[in-house]
């Protein structure tokens, strides 16, 4: 199609993203209709189904070992009970959940396998499965495919210039490897990444390059407002405005037109009105419940507000189709 590019310039960014505000989300509302029904939004549920303790050094985030937050290391879930938290999230309008473990990398054990078996189980309830854990190679990837995983996310959370500002434990080519093996296995790929953590709106065009560059775009772009924790290197961090939000959210779906564009974390510090912008603007996809992983989100009533107020409606599962892509194969419609 002619609107799908993949050759965005820093400057075409740039021009798209200082376009004057009202403008601005005209021109995006106009093209997410063309690709979407803009009253329709995928609900996820994330579950953190292995908790703190983890190795890296990511500024933002509060389950660091090197960061002294009040998260407390817990053991993997059981399958059983993700299991039931799938179908109590299933009740409340999701059709994705996402399991998130606080892991470097995956690795080859028992840990491992328990994850399979969860992607199993929550397939049985006909509920797209997606999984964060780290890095994967080929071989954990194809695995983690064959049980029915439909999407992983993996974050590419800047531009690669401001990356080791953020994080030095591992590198930006680790990310975009991780991403190959995604694609490579057939998943659908969900990455966007984080804004408010001292990045210049430079480094943040710079992420939605990299992103829109990616042939095919990731299915998924989740854009989060930081959310500063205590005991974080960010802690002190300012909010992030709303415009600036609905400015990303604006500019990710007129250069990534077909992909879902996910208000993610920072939207208990947004009002009504500053959530309805963003949907105006393209944004498709939120998370529901009442954490995220290990920060708040909005509650359940409130979302179901929200969405009355708004006139919107959750979407159904698996409406990228259930067949798995290759590289340079196109998804199928979301219309």
């Amino acid at each position: 199609m002619k609107d799908i590019r993949h050759n965005w310039s820093r400057e075409e960014l740039l021009n798209i993203y200082n376009t004057p505000l009202m403008e601005l989300i005209f021109r995006a509302a106009t093209i997410h209709r063309q690709y979407h029904n803009p009253l329709e939004v995928q609900i996820s549920s994330l579950i953190s189904v292995k908790t703190g303790g983890c190795s890296e050094d990511c500024g933002y985030c509060p389950q660091s070992a090197r960061h002294h937050t009040e998260v407390k290391v817990h053991k993997i879930m059981g399958v059983e009970e993700v299991r039931g938290l799938a179908e109590k999230a299933k009740l409340g309008g999701a059709s994705r959940m996402c399991l998130g473990a606080a892991w470097r990398e995956v690795r080859d054990n028992s840990d491992f396998d328990n994850v399979l078996e969860m992607v199993k189980s929550i397939n049985a309830i006909d509920m797209e499965v997606c999984c964060t854990m780290g890095m994967l190679t080929e071989e954990q990837a194809q695995k983690l495919s064959d049980a029915g995983v439909y999407a992983y996310n993996h974050n590419l959370d800047t531009s690669e210039e401001f990356y080791s500002e953020v994080i030095t434990t591992r590198t930006y080519d680790d990310r975009l490897n991780t991403l190959k093996n995604v694609r490579k296995a057939g998943m659908t790929i969900c990455s966007g990444g984080i804004i408010g953590m001292g990045e210049s709106i430079d480094d943040r065009l710079g992420m939605l390059k990299t992103l829109s560059g990616l042939d095919p775009h990731p299915e998924s772009v989740p854009i989060n407002s930081l959310v500063p924790v205590e005991g974080t290197p960010m802690e002190n961090q300012p909010l992030v405005p709303i415009w600036d939000m609905v400015r990303m959210i604006a500019t990710a779906r007129i250069v990534m037109p077909k992909s879902a564009v996910r208000l993610s974390a920072g939207r208990l510090g947004m009002s009504q009105e500053g959530q309805a912008l963003c949907f105006l603007s393209g944004a498709n996809s939120i998370f529901a419940g009442d954490k995220l992983l290990t920060t708040p989100n909005p509650s359940i009533n409130e979302d179901v507000a929200l969405f009355e107020n708004l006139g919107l409606k959750p979407s159904a599962a698996f409406k990228f189709g259930r067949m798995k892509t290759a590289v340079g194969e196109n998804i199928s419609e979301t219309k």
